[in-house]
């Protein structure tokens, strides 16, 4: 290996074999470990969303009791709503898959959007908060923007490699890092809680004075008002209840049962988390403090000693870096959907030699890099625009539900029971996404509801692209299909003759394009070509990377268009065979197989097509890749004759 193959090597492990019948089995997730990497996003939320909710409360801190009971019952009726769609979409029940099937394309792609917005925040948030949480024990001066954002590159760095390794290893390595988030947390809440018990009788007397004093000066309304833009502040609490629904593809089979059981794992642990701890900044009496998080205040006040502090705020910022793994995660498996249907470039369903979506992993890492920079890692800023994507995609979720549980309710008797609870998660996603995009408008949020936008513009613009290709590509198919297979006589020979002039033509699916080439080749060298052999490689990317089932399919579904083109040149006088192989890249699968063809036909000549636009662009070049041209170079470096044969697209 090359001096820089090594390195690769080094930082991002070996290759994996896509045929081994144990890979799947290998790079799943069990329910717990599904909770760590998938979970630690919502629970991590209790670190900066309870934070901002008591902020909001201002002198009112009373209504903190009503707060935090608002908080979990939120967090359930969410989760529970999201368990019953796991069941409906077993293979992944994400938001962009949702809206897409049940209320059509466009409301599909505007929530895939939001998703992908809100994971990049999800990763920025996660590791701006927790260097606010590691600076809130370190001495003022040394936490300037500069040096934070520093260290949040880093950071990112870092969970870039780790998860191009591949999402079962970067589980494992951080899984210590989230248990002692727990067990601390655990720590804070029993004594926190535990410790004001026996003045529960007081504390009711506080709260119900306070309630009297609100109304006297502000009035029902007033107060009102308070509460709804407190609870407004938090939802960042429930912005990572999504991805379990929407990463149901790493999980261990039978998947819906392990999706459920971490969904109940993520739920139950937020819920007592969040509530838990505004619950402790009221019992404790905590107040903002400059340079400190509202956490940070509430552990120093449980008299511990400094040692238990720099412990659990370390936990915290370990967790929220955990956290910034769903992002990485789940933000690269809805690019990936939204390159099948055409939404993104094509590379982004694509899988590295680690099975990860590695393009969608470094987009990731780079667009979270900038919004950090961009924002000088200013926490309060990252959540005002984090807010609003995801109650943007819930509420387009809860209303694809809604319709289908209407429209389906003579077909499903038990509608009566499913519609409530989806009726009931779209009102109050509904109300939370009114009261974020209100509050936060002019502070920032418009922001997000731009850029979303703009993602948006883009994706019509890279589809629209890519139905014109397909339509004229259509066009050019239909007609070549239709040409009638000739009468393959006893005299044509099925066997190939190694040391004739062989035509090897590497092909992907049967159709116009692979005939086009095909009859290219007979008018470009008459009379000269008298067998040919067809070469496909049947590329694993993440559409089809869901278990051993869809890899049979695929398989099954090369060879017989392999076996098509082999009859349609063998009706037509040509000794024809077909050869393919498996792989998640085809330059690589094209090399190797012919290499091998070179060795058998020393004779050989090796065509592959290419599309030729009559004027091109420089996006063209994005949005079409260049493997013919690669392979073309790989195998003129082996001193093979290889021609690449212009197929050409007028636009």
């Amino acid at each position: 290996m090359t001096p820089w193959e090594r390195l690769k090597r080094l930082l991002f492990g070996a290759p994996r074999d896509v045929e081994d019948p144990r890979i799947f089995h290998k790079i799943s997730l069990i329910a717990f470990l599904a909770w760590v990497g998938l979970g630690a996003d919502g629970l991590s939320s209790s670190a900066y969303g309870p934070d901002e909710a008591f902020r909001a409360l201002g002198e009112h801190t009373y209504l903190a009791v009503f707060l935090a009971l608002a908080t979990a019952l939120t967090v359930f009726i969410i989760s529970y709503a999201y368990s019953q769609i796991i069941e409906h979409f077993p293979s992944g029940g994400g938001g962009y898959l949702v809206a897409t099937k049940l209320l059509g394309p466009g409301f599909g792609v505007v929530s895939g959007c939001a998703l992908l917005v809100d994971y990049v925040l999800t990763i920025s948030v996660s590791i701006a908060s927790a260097a606010d949480q590691i600076f809130s024990f370190l001495p003022m001066g040394w936490g300037t923007w500069q040096v934070k954002v520093g260290l949040e590159v880093l950071a990112i760095l870092l969970l870039l490699i780790l998860n191009i390794r591949g999402v079962k290893e970067s589980i494992s390595v951080l899984m210590p890092i989230f248990l002692l988030f727990v067990a601390t947390h655990v720590v804070v809440l029993v004594v926190g809680i535990g410790m004001h018990l026996g003045r529960l009788h007081e504390v009711s007397q506080q709260v119900t004075t306070g309630i009297r004093s609100g109304f006297t000066t502000l009035g029902f309304w007033g107060l009102f008002l308070l509460f709804a833009k407190a609870y407004s502040r938090g939802a960042g609490t429930y912005t990572g209840i999504e991805a379990v629904s929407n990463g149901i593809q790493v999980m261990r089979e039978p998947r819906v049962h392990t999706a459920k059981k971490t969904m109940v794992y993520l739920a139950t642990s937020l819920a007592i988390t969040a509530a838990g701890i505004l619950l402790c900044y009221l019992l404790l009496g905590v107040h903002a403090e400059e340079g400190k998080t509202m956490n940070a205040v509430m552990i120093e006040r449980l008299g511990f000693g400094m040692w238990f502090v720099v412990l659990t705020l370390f936990a915290e910022a370990a967790l929220l870096f955990v956290a910034a793994q769903t992002g990485f995660i789940d933000g690269p498996r809805v690019m990936s959907n939204m390159a099948l249907d055409s939404w993104f470039p094509r590379r982004f369903d694509s899988l590295s030699e680690r099975l990860t979506m590695h393009y969608g992993v470094g987009l990731m890492a780079a667009a979270s890099i900038t919004t950090l920079i961009y924002t000088k890692g200013n926490i309060s800023a990252l959540i005002t625009m984090y807010s609003i994507n995801v109650f943007l995609t819930f509420s387009l979720t809860e209303t694809g539900m809604c319709r289908f549980w209407i429209k389906e309710r003579k077909s499903h008797p038990n509608w009566k029971k499913a519609l409530p609870i989806h009726m009931t998660g779209l009102v109050l996603c509904l109300s939370i996404l009114t009261l974020v995009v209100a509050e936060k408008f002019t502070e920032g949020g418009w922001m997000t509801l731009v850029v979303t936008s703009l993602l948006v513009a883009l994706c019509w613009a890279i589809r629209r692209h890519y139905r014109t290709v397909a339509a004229k590509m259509d066009i050019l198919s239909k007609t070549l299909v239709d040409i009638p297979a000739g009468d393959a006589s006893e005299t044509t020979p099925k066997e190939l003759d190694p040391v004739k002039p062989t035509a090897v033509l590497l092909i992907n699916r049967y159709g116009g394009l692979g005939l086009h080439s095909l009859l290219n080749i007979v008018r470009q060298f008459p009379g000269y070509f008298h067998q040919v052999v067809f070469v496909s490689v049947a590329v694993i990317d993440s559409g089809t990377f869901k278990g051993g089932q869809e890899i049979d399919a695929l398989k099954r579904h090369t060879r017989e268009d392999l076996d098509k083109y082999v009859a349609f040149a063998r009706s037509h006088g040509l000794a024809a065979t077909g050869v393919m192989d498996v792989g998640i890249e085809p330059v690589d699968g094209a090399e190797k197989i012919c290499t091998e063809l070179a060795q058998r036909f020393p004779k050989a000549t090796f065509f592959t097509g290419k599309l030729i636009f009559e004027h091109e662009k420089w996006y063209q070049r994005i949005l079409h890749n260049e493997t013919a041209y690669a392979i073309q170079r790989r195998l003129q470096w082996r001193g093979l004759a290889t021609v690449v044969l212009p197929i050409r697209v007028r636009e």
